[in-house]
């Protein structure tokens, strides 16, 4: 009965080690929460990366996704959002994450398009590659 317990408790210890493993908040507020880790290579500021996204606002109304666009979308990690330019070095690719954006990261007090000023957004990310 000891052994039992004493084994269910280190599994108890190692599933809320693994899931505190899987939620990083960064210095600018910005929380990766990876959902599946990827195995390959992770992209820098100077990099272009191929993603799938989906991106919600903090009532989980979708304003946007790769998905509305065709498919996967290609761009330079330096040039969007802070959000994703922190978030996504995070990463690496194969992986798949789930990135909260505080305002300031996101679009701060501008609106854009369906996306009302000083919004909180989460975005679900693939990052499936990266070019030099």
């Amino acid at each position: 009965m000891k052994l039992v317990i004493a084994l269910l408790a280190t599994a108890a210890v190692a599933t809320t080690a693994f899931a505190a493993d899987n939620v990083q908040k960064l210095p600018s507020g910005v929380i990766v929460e990876q959902i599946k880790q990827g195995t390959g290579p992770q992209p820098t500021v100077n990099d272009v990366v191929r993603v799938n996204y989906r991106g919600t606002l903090a009532n989980g109304t979708e304003f946007d996704s790769s998905a509305k666009h065709g498919g996967a979308a290609t761009f330079p990690l330096g040039r969007v959002i802070p959000c994703w330019t922190q978030g996504l070095q995070t990463m690496k690719v194969g992986g798949k994450a789930k990135l909260t954006c505080p305002a300031a990261t996101a679009y701060g007090d501008r609106a854009v398009g369906p996306i009302p000023p000083n919004s909180d957004l989460t975005f679900e990310v693939e990052l499936l590659g990266i070019q030099q």
